[in-house]
């Protein structure tokens, strides 16, 4: 199978600057992130104009890349934001603006022509002329609308100039509408999805009610629980990692802003782990090892699928038949120091002397470890830790790595 000259970018989500340090640590080569505005993510903390040149800041000095979205459909109310917003953008050092808006776009490379431009799935690129144009307009990359195949994007990559990049999502939540450009959040509760505001209500349980006779409901389908029709099945692509290479994928994108700092280093280090493997044995049968695979399960995640890029959804459409998320693990606890000989955590959920944990290191296969005995800040010995963000230490000759994860299964 033949390599590309460089290596596939690792491209992850960060809803706060917790998840951002956490990105950067586990693996990613370049994290998206939203501002204090026009970005479709509104319910994450974000970033401030201080934390953003912060972020940006240490991002360059790590050798990574900050790409700011900016994918809402504006109103024309926010025009006169919009200057101000992309210059002081473009001041703190971002690498490229996410945008699916036209207006936008021509408003960014008037303000800040030195900034790359990303085009947003939510544009909804679906054809090699639609990604030509954006390329004429000054697109550096597309984020082709997830309805696409991998024979498609083939094809797309195949006629259009190979400098433009391309980017595809290969973990997450899937939209069920096309490209994310959905309305039902307007109309169901006056949220405008395409504002960054969605509530979501594509995940809500519904039945059927006969008008006729107040107060008769029905399942839409024959269980008793009522159906969620139109939830998604979540999209994992981390055991075909060398189909979307060969593709010629430039860059793999997680899903995740609005997931917690968890989610982002667990994914983010297993596809680290899973790209970096490929590249060691690069041939076409190639399988990241059990446990990056595992590393899957001990995420909250609906059912997994693999979106549009092998077959068409027709027969089961990709549903998630069940309601809420599958989670088997929690996060316990952040490693703070380990100097050797004592190792201070801190808290995040219950745990208990005694009880079965694992310990993930960036870039390491996860750990199985018991701490038989806990101590508090002062080295006295506690039965559990029940206080959030509680220091715990655990006596041990083993160091980790800062911001080292501790989780425990569920029973």
């Amino acid at each position: 199978m033949a390599l590309m000259n460089n290596k596939v970018e690792l491209l992850s989500p960060c809803g706060d600057f917790e998840r951002f340090e956490l990105a950067i640590q586990y693996g990613a080569d370049a994290v998206y992130l939203g501002g204090n505005a026009f970005t479709m993510r509104a319910a994450p903390k974000n970033f401030s104009p201080e934390e953003l040149v912060k972020a940006t800041e240490m991002a360059h000095a790590a050798g990574k890349k900050v790409y700011l979205t900016c994918n809402v459909y504006a109103h024309s109310s926010a025009f006169e934001q919009l200057p101000d917003f992309l210059a002081q953008a473009r001041d703190a050092g971002v690498d490229a603006f996410i945008i699916a808006d036209l207006g936008v776009l021509y408003h960014a490379n008037k303000i800040a022509p030195q900034v790359d431009i990303h085009i947003s799935t939510q544009a909804g690129i679906t054809n090699f002329e639609a990604a030509r144009m954006y390329y004429d307009l000054g697109a550096k990359r597309i984020v082709p609308a997830r309805e696409l195949s991998l024979e498609e994007i083939v094809e797309l990559r195949a006629k259009t100039d190979r400098a433009l990049e391309i980017e595809c999502f290969v973990h997450g939540a899937m939209c069920m509408s096309v490209s994310g450009r959905c309305l039902l959040s307007s109309f169901m509760v006056g949220r405008d999805a395409n504002l960054g505001l969605c509530a979501q209500p594509c995940r809500w349980q519904f039945d059927i009610m006969d008008v006729t006779r107040e107060g008769i409901r029905y399942p839409v389908l024959e269980d008793q629980s009522g159906t969620y029709f139109m939830n998604s099945r979540d999209m994992c692509m981390i055991e075909h990692i060398p189909a979307l290479i060969e593709a010629g994928i430039d860059s793999f994108k997680i899903e995740g802003r609005a997931k917690s700092a968890y989610y982002t280093a667990v994914v983010t280090n297993a596809y680290r782990q899973a790209i970096d493997g490929y590249y060691a044995n690069p041939y076409a049968a190639y399988q990241p090892e059990a446990w990056i695979l595992e590393e899957m399960e001990k995420v909250s995640h609906r059912e997994y699928s693999t979106g549009f890029y092998f077959k068409h959804p027709d027969k089961d459409a990709n549903v998630d038949y069940c309601g809420g998320y599958r989670n088997d693990w929690d996060v316990v606890a952040f490693v703070s120091e380990s100097d050797g000989k004592v190792l201070t955590l801190s808290q995040r959920n219950k745990f208990a002397a005694g009880e079965a944990l694992e310990i993930l290191q960036p870039g390491k296969k996860p750990l199985p470890f018991c701490a038989d005995v806990l101590y508090d800040e002062n080295l006295q010995p506690i039965e559990s830790a029940n206080h959030a963000m509680m220091p715990v230490k655990i006596k041990t000759e083993c160091i980790f790595a800062h911001n080292s994860i501790v989780r425990k299964q569920r029973t």
